[in-house]
């Protein structure tokens, strides 16, 4: 299957992503586009140095937001794209990409959803809410995407402890290692074989013999 990686950043799940690939663990992901709202995001390096399409589109290209979602749709759908790994892709997409792509739209986010999500949690902010509020656990959550703002089914979630020395950066850090980078190849490599299905809002992981 043809999967499509959008990043703002450094693109560190993309990277991610890249290892697991050439580990054998995504036999049927081909990584073929990264597409990026920032035209300096190191994750357009990463994809030019593993030989994939590196696309730059700034929303500040476009008049209006909805033109840019126009764009990016027509961009995909051009490409022939089965997934959207949405991988610190810091554009809520609109509803001109979700409904061309419904449940073929995964994002990775660095809480336990329903913890520590919404508008404008992101990034460092997660964790530090996490931290400031004062839990124990944290963790990372792999979901498909919605019209909502982290509130589509979720695919995948698993926790890390918070020790009493973490500040933000470490926190995300061992949320990055432990987490991030092994459920998004995970649900990747789930989707890219047919072992997912959505019904009334949930996930359902099928064993190998019940796909198609």
């Amino acid at each position: 299957m043809r999967v499509a990686v959008l990043v703002s950043g450094g693109g560190t799940n993309l990277q991610a992503l890249l290892d697991a690939k050439k580990a054998g663990q995504l036999p049927e992901a081909d990584i073929c586009t990264v597409i990026s709202n920032r035209k300096g995001a190191y994750a357009l390096e990463r994809a030019r140095a593993n030989g994939i399409e590196a696309l730059y589109l700034p929303t500040t290209r476009f008049a209006e937001r909805k033109e840019f979602h126009r764009a990016l749709r027509d961009l995909l759908v051009e490409r022939q794209i089965d997934l959207i790994v949405l991988a610190g892709f810091l554009v809520v997409l609109g509803e001109e990409v979700i409904q061309a792509f419904p449940n073929r739209i995964i994002n990775v986010h660095p809480s336990l959803i329903p913890s520590f999500c919404g508008a404008g949690c992101y990034g460092l902010k997660v964790h530090e809410m996490a931290l400031a509020r004062g839990v124990k656990v944290t963790g990372a959550t792999v979901h498909f995407v919605d019209g909502g703002t982290d509130t589509g089914p979720i695919i995948f979630q698993k926790a890390v402890d918070i020790l009493p020395q973490d500040t933000p950066e470490i926190l995300q850090k061992r949320v990055m290692e432990q987490a991030e980078w092994q459920l998004l190849p995970k649900a990747v490599d789930y989707f890219t074989r047919g072992r997912l299905r959505v019904e009334d809002g949930r996930v359902y992981v099928l064993e190998e013999n019940e796909k198609g």
